[in-house]
């Protein structure tokens, strides 16, 4: 399996939603944040999951923006151009496992986990997202940068 140089800086999907939409909240923040991780040379990733989660995210109504769908499908065929894939794989599903035994999550919080199992098996040590505490409980395991 691929992993990075070990500064690499994943992106979690309302950290993406806020930076290619105007409209949204934290919308500057979100593009300051990751030009400031990408001047510094930091590889910046997302993952399958985060695609479809975009996807599920922007093709529903939203309070602050409506994008056409082919607008968004643009923006998904682009990210391959600005971010690299981590792809799902028999590791990251180890590593869920491994987090899930440890960690009582569940339910939709299976979503943060398998993003954290993600990171684990690419070798990507730091999370950006504005949800810092969906991530509390794996601080010790990643670094959580908070959008604001």
């Amino acid at each position: 399996m691929a992993t990075t140089d070990g500064d690499g800086l994943f992106v979690d999907t309302n950290v993406l939603v806020y930076a290619n939409v105007a409209e949204a909240p934290f919308h500057q923040a979100a593009l300051d944040a990751i030009s400031q991780a990408s001047d510094r040379g930091c590889r910046l990733w997302i993952s399958r999951q985060v695609i479809r989660e975009y996807l599920a995210v922007m093709t529903r109504p939203q309070t602050f923006a409506s994008l056409s769908r082919e607008l968004v499908l643009d923006q998904v065929r682009a990210f391959g151009g600005h971010f690299n894939i981590a792809d799902d794989s028999a590791d990251v599903t180890h590593h869920l496992l491994a987090l899930l035994a440890v960690h009582p999550v569940g339910g939709k919080r299976i979503h943060d986990a398998n993003i954290v199992a993600t990171m684990l098996a690419w070798n990507i040590p730091k999370l950006l997202t504005h949800n810092v505490e969906d991530f509390a409980c794996f601080n010790e395991i990643v670094h959580v940068d908070s959008l604001e």
